[in-house]
């Protein structure tokens, strides 16, 4: 049994080696926010990760894409920055944010973020916000436009 939110959630396993694919059942006597909430977190860990060709000094690179801190436009190409690199993608970023996992969001017309790199945002009145990273020193703008949506983006995945 699991405690959740003050409540007791009991969790079972079976095995049925005759399964050709994995199936998650979940019994609830409703669907409410905790039961959304396990739903969208198994629905993530299984989406599939999508297969990115990073290119620098022509070479192909193999990253995962969680090492990405974002994917930005810069003179009409696509590039994917790391803590330490930049590499070139052949995709545009419409195409991107569609096939990103859930941790990756818009910031920006130009910008897609990783969320869960995002060490800091300096709010500013009236303008873009700095965002900063851990162990990183580059830093990207967020568009007020995108504000709200990041943040509660932010405020959920704290609620995980």
């Amino acid at each position: 049994m699991i405690m959740r939110w003050g409540r007791l959630m009991k969790v079972k396993i079976d095995i049925d080696e005759s399964l050709s694919e994995e199936e998650v059942i979940i019994r609830c006597q409703s669907i409410n926010e905790t039961v959304n909430k396990i739903q969208k977190r198994i629905l993530d860990i299984t989406k599939c990760t999508p297969l990115i060709i990073f290119y620098k000094d022509n070479k192909e690179y193999y990253l995962e894409i969680n090492d990405i801190l974002f994917f930005e436009v810069l003179d009409n190409n696509i590039y994917a920055h790391t803590k330490d690199a930049s590499y070139q993608v052949k995709y545009r970023l419409y195409e991107l944010e569609n096939m990103l996992p859930n941790n990756f969001g818009r910031i920006s017309k130009s910008t897609i973020i990783n969320i869960n790199h995002i060490l800091s945002i300096s709010s500013s009145f009236g303008s873009s916000s700095l965002i900063e990273f851990h162990k990183s020193h580059k830093q990207v703008y967020l568009s007020r436009r995108y504000n709200k949506l990041l943040r509660y983006r932010l405020e959920e995945r704290r609620k995980l």
